[in-house]
């Protein structure tokens, strides 16, 4: 079965609260270590897109959040629509991975450095993640996460 769900937030980190509220739902619908996760990464992309790619514009530019759980094939899909600057995400991920290596060998999550924590994690985490150009001018950044490896039992 797929089930696909949506909500438009503000660009502001204020919004965060919401969003986090609208994820709840999902907690049951997913094993926990897998929300956890994935609450995770939402949180990481959406404070990027509101820190980074949404900075100088208006706080009401609105950001979109998609996710489409197949419980029947067990994995999910995350999408996170921008309107900034379009950028290479793996080139991204690799300069802020040698830059923290750089710097020292990071063996937790504190250890990253601020600014590229969120892109770092997303690719640990994710089984796969792109980001997209769209032609109405949005970006997307995609993350898809397969659960069927986990013994928690997850509603068809």
């Amino acid at each position: 079965m797929l089930q696909h769900y949506h909500i438009r937030v503000n660009s502001d980190i204020y919004a965060l609260s919401n969003l986090q509220g609208w994820f709840l739902q999902f907690q049951q619908l997913l094993p926990k270590p897998v929300w956890m996760q994935c609450n995770l990464v939402l949180v990481e992309v959406f404070t990027n897109v509101v820190s980074y790619a949404h900075e100088g514009l208006s706080e009401e530019t609105p950001v979109d959040i998609e996710l489409e759980i197949n419980a029947t094939e067990k994995f999910l899909e995350l999408k996170i629509w921008d309107y900034g600057e379009p950028f290479d995400l793996l080139a991204e991920i690799d300069r802020l991975s040698k830059e923290a290596q750089k710097n020292k060998d990071f063996e937790n999550v504190d250890d990253i450095p601020t600014g590229g924590r969120g892109l770092i994690i997303a690719k640990t985490i994710a089984d796969n993640i792109r980001y997209e150009t769209s032609d109405d001018g949005r970006n997307c950044f995609v993350m898809t996460k397969s659960f069927a490896n986990f013994t928690q039992n997850v509603p068809n």
